[in-house]
């Protein structure tokens, strides 16, 4: 079923070299990556050294020159070209991050279509990117914003979304005027050298300078150097929390920008006044989608006592009819985690379940057979606890869901949703109007998505996508997340003949 995929995938990575846009330097370790779906070796790829780091900043320096001067529209149509070809490599792309990362061959095309949604959204902004006009105090002045690029926008992605990421970050630093080095997780090198090599096509046929776009394959060693550079004016990072915290202090320590989109523990909040028809729907795909390793995965459901057990029963018969196995397989609705280590913290996770006296309400375990040989397949759980629990204050890439009970009013609900150290995504359940309103005011959620009636995962792409406290506090995707990818300047025109003194100050010159 991934045959052909994989053969296209060969013609797209031979020959790597350096022409325009392409700039991936590879003369480092060799780096195999095998596909959690069956075990099977994807292919072999050369990491880069530092000295390759070294020729890709060189070359990026250089094209900022060049690429900040291309109007902004014409930068927009670059991406446009981008997006379209995206769109016909919509299948081949969205199979292979099925393949090397283990998610549903759905969602690999949903993953895909993000990056074609962003393309679209860069394209309008390219036509705006606008700055505001200030009243000024004094006669015969004229004051405004504008918004300039920040140089070398250095982008560090994660394996669970292999390509969106990137390219919500791409996007938008090119738009801006600003050139990308790209950093991806060393579990999905082919994600990022097919994705490179399509933008890198579009670079070349429009006779783009060498370095607007560069990759950079290796371990935390190649991370460390993008956050060390001084010329990296930007550091957009993704994964874990404990890894957020390490670019950030050494990237804040020279004075440079980060957006940091970190760990969640996402609730949901189960009222007496919810549909539970609407709530089933949305807590299993967001619990159990991309075998919970998303970012926005709903971690935690707090159901009040009075709808306790039958939300827990109607839970139980849920996961039953639940389907694992290969991704590709569309019968199928969980996959793969990604490697054999993800399992062991999946079972890890189990054991500190059981030593805190919480109770695991359905047959849990990894999955073994023919259909199984990658061993990186286990059953979703649906555990009941508290939420002081350790385990339930740490985040666990993996299908865990824990089953909260909460007593009184939702302001209670939302203080248990609150107690955690991240703050992503978060939701709410209920068809009272005081209840939501309640849940996305300034006492409600502190998460940095909140929403109603529908689950933690899922954003869309006009939206600003981050979150608060130990995710981050970074923005990325829609809104006005693109001014973080510029810096800000206010202007001040005279057209008078006088110069005005601050505090009234004169000079008889």
């Amino acid at each position: 079923m991934i045959e052909r995929e994989l053969k296209e995938l060969k013609i797209l990575t031979d020959n790597l070299g350096t022409s325009a846009g392409e700039n991936w330097f590879a003369n480092g370790n060799e780096l195999l990556s095998h596909s959690p779906v069956d075990g099977k070796l994807i292919g072999k790829v050369k990491t880069s050294t530092k000295a390759d780091y070294e020729k890709v900043i060189k070359f990026s320096e250089d094209a900022f020159k060049e690429w900040r001067l291309l109007p902004a529209p014409k930068r927009g149509e670059i991406i446009r070209q981008f997006g379209e070809k995206l769109r016909e490599k919509k299948e081949f792309l969205g199979k292979l991050v099925s393949y090397e990362m283990g998610k549903s061959y759905q969602e690999g095309l949903g993953e895909v279509q993000e990056m074609i949604d962003i393309c679209d959204f860069a394209i309008g902004l390219s036509r705006q990117l606008y700055g505001a006009t200030i009243h000024s105090e004094r006669p015969m002045h004229r004051m405004y914003d504008q918004y300039h690029p920040l140089g070398i926008v250095g982008i560090i992605s994660a394996f669970n979304f292999p390509v969106a990421v990137w390219a919500w970050n791409t996007c938008l630093a090119l738009v801006c005027g600003n050139v990308v080095i790209w950093k991806p997780s060393e579990k999905t090198p082919f994600c990022a050298i097919a994705c490179q090599k399509i933008l890198a096509e579009v670079l070349k046929q429009n006779n783009i300078v060498e370095g607007v776009s560069s990759l950079v394959i290796g371990d935390k060693e190649i991370g460390e150097l993008i956050s060390h550079d001084k010329k990296v004016a930007l550091v957009s990072a993704t994964g874990s929390t404990r890894m957020g915290i390490e670019v950030n202090k050494v990237v804040a320590a020279r004075l440079g920008k980060t957006i940091l989109e970190l760990g969640g523990n996402n609730a949901i909040i189960v009222t007496p006044d919810a549909d539970l028809k609407i709530m089933l729907t949305a807590v299993v795909f967001g619990a159990v989608g991309t075998a919970g390793q998303r970012c926005t995965t709903t971690r935690r459901l707090i159901v009040h006592e009075s709808i306790f057990d039958k939300v827990k029963d109607a839970l139980v018969n849920a996961y039953k009819q639940i389907k694992i196995g290969n991704p590709l397989d569309s019968a199928n609705h969980v996959g793969p985690l990604i490697d054999t280590d993800a399992v062991e913290s999946y079972l890890l996770a189990l054991d500190e379940i059981n030593k805190e006296g919480g109770k695991i309400l359905v047959e849990t375990g990894v999955l073994e057979g023919k259909d199984y040989s990658s061993n990186c397949y286990v059953k979703p759980v649906i555990a009941e606890v508290e939420n002081d629990y350790k385990i339930v204050q740490k985040e666990t890439f993996a299908p865990i869901l824990y089953l909260i009970k909460y007593k009184g009013d939702v302001m209670n609900a939302i203080e248990i949703q609150n107690n955690v150290k991240q703050g992503l995504s978060s939701a709410i359940m209920t068809n009272n109007l005081r209840e939501a309103e309640l849940f996305l005011s300034q006492q409600g959620s502190d998460c940095g998505i909140a929403n109603v009636n529908i689950g933690t995962s899922g954003a869309e792409i006009g939206g600003a996508f981050g979150g608060e406290k130990e995710t981050g506090g970074g923005r990325e995707s829609g809104s006005d997340a693109w001014k973080a990818y510029m810096r800000r300047q206010t202007n001040t025109i005279n057209y008078s003949t006088d110069v005005p003194l601050a505090q009234g100050i004169k000079f008889n010159f």
